[in-house]
């Protein structure tokens, strides 16, 4: 069953459609939100065409939910009136309408003196509620400021959960790698210094030493592909550790060495795991999440700058984070000055591999080389819009800052042999309207989780500095 809003079980309106009235921010979210709120019939404030009208100009996601919106709308209504009623969304569905400003009770209009859309919009929710009392009404918006408006007037305000990820599941996708504590030490010695490898079988898959399955969704059949392990045992009276990978395509659990990529090593068993799924070819996607300083982007771009006779070009891209339907073209100066602010973090991370090479090395000339003849690229998410990503290495730094749909977006617009690295952190969120359970990020991992292409590694120890990684666990 979709999920679309908190309603009442019993009481009241229950039985009867209910009513929801959609604020702006839900439909520059989800153009198709419209059709996940099942029999219910909805409500959109004029206010919010009104909204709408400033983002039908431009080639951004807000934009083009803006526009295919208005679209959807005005094939639903074709040549009809919206009248008391409004019209029918389709089959199995409630009725849309456009409802008209309408100003607050009486009572209430000296409460909010200023006069805007937000305010329109509560007021007109308020209306519809006080003219439907047999129904059950709420304002559905992704603002938090008018939920918390919305409530102090006695309106109900709920939050749009059908794209929100469950909280279970998101803490889950955060502690993937499987810890298998005193594992048989001669299973360890051969997967370490043996063949390389465990057959499933071998795990004793879901119980040893007395613990229950490893399994969160009950089952008890082969480890999903890219499944993690980290095998404890003990050497010589000393604990030692191996980590490992489950190969779908072999049937095996693979041991993951430690790689070198231009100079950069992995610190930790995370950073390992993370460099063993960037350098791997038959991985053609991979998450990562973690903290400042845990090194995502930097083992991402060394990887990329490592395999970069396997690829055409190496791009680095971020999304440029700003306020209002303004492009990045609106900031003062020319095109490098324009860009700096945003590819700047990259430029650091690059900066770092540089210095690990040796001064005057092939390495280092190499890089230079590269960014002069544009074999590495370096440039903000809206300015590789309509190109086609065929053999490229592509890294999308701050993933947090997509939508779904930009995430989809960007994938589908992978060729042949193209692999894309999306890095993150599900803390560090700057768009307003997205959260750690409905962003980009969050639902590549959820979605993705499973599938042989995909491996997603949380990196949680911080690397870039003693003092960094104090501040990221006390602070």
């Amino acid at each position: 069953m979709t999920r679309y809003a908190n309603v009442p079980d019993k009481g009241p309106g229950s039985k009867k459609p209910k009513i929801f009235v959609l604020d702006t921010n839900i439909i520059l979210h989800d153009f198709k939100c419209i059709r996940h709120f099942q029999e219910n019939d909805i409500v959109i404030p004029s206010a919010v065409i009104e909204e709408l009208d400033k983002f039908k100009k431009g080639n951004d996601a807000l934009s083009f939910n803006a526009r295919n919106f208005m679209r959807e709308l005005d094939r639903l209504t074709g040549n009809r009136m919206f009248g008391e009623h409004g019209v029918p969304i389709g089959k199995d569905r409630g009725n849309i309408k456009v409802e008209l400003n309408h100003p607050f009770p009486h009572e209430l209009r000296n409460l909010f003196q200023d006069d805007t859309q937000d305010h329109r919009i509560l007021a007109t929710a308020m209306w519809v509620r006080d003219n439907n009392p047999e129904r059950f009404t709420a304002l559905v918006t992704k603002d938090i400021n008018l939920r918390m408006k919305a409530k102090a007037v006695g309106m109900e305000a709920q939050d749009y959960l059908t794209d929100k990820i469950d909280e279970q599941r998101v803490e889950y996708t955060r502690n993937e790698v499987i810890v298998k504590e005193n594992f048989d030490p001669a299973k360890c010695q051969e997967l370490t210094y043996g063949r390389g490898w465990l057959s499933p079988e071998d795990l004793a898959y879901g119980k040893h030493a007395g613990q229950q399955s490893d399994r969160t969704d009950g089952r008890e059949d082969r480890p999903a592909p890219n499944q993690l392990y980290c095998f404890r045992w003990g050497e010589n009276g000393h604990e030692a550790s191996s980590c490992a990978r489950y190969d779908s395509r072999t049937d095996r659990i693979v041991l993951v060495k430690k790689q070198y990529a231009y100079g950069i090593s992995p610190r930790n068993e995370e950073q390992k795991f993370a460099m063993d799924a960037c350098l791997n070819k038959d991985i053609r996607l991979v998450s990562l999440t973690g903290g400042a300083g845990t090194g995502k982007t930097l083992i991402a771009l060394a990887s990329a700058l490592e395999q970069e006779k396997d690829y055409e070009q190496i791009i680095l891209s971020r999304p440029t984070v700003i306020l209002g339907n303004q492009d990045i073209g609106f900031l003062p100066g020319d095109e490098k000055i324009k860009m700096g602010p945003f590819i700047q973090p990259l430029l650091d991370n690059l900066n770092v591999i540089r210095s690990a090479c040796r001064q005057g090395s092939r390495q280092a000339t190499r890089i230079d080389a590269m960014l002069k003849e544009e074999k590495l690229l370096i440039t903000p998410l809206a300015y590789i819009r309509g190109r086609s990503l065929g053999n490229v290495y592509f890294i999308i730094d701050e993933a947090q800052n997509l939508t779904p749909h930009e995430i989809k977006t960007i994938i589908t617009r992978a060729g042949e042999g193209t692999k894309m690295v999306f890095t993150g952190d599900l803390f560090q969120i700057d768009q307003p309207y997205l959260d750690m359970w409905s962003n980009g990020l969050a639902h590549l991992g959820e979605k993705m989780a499973g599938q042989p292409l995909f491996e997603h590694i949380n990196l949680r120890k911080g690397e870039r500095s003693e003092l960094s990684d104090l501040a990221s666990r006390l602070l």
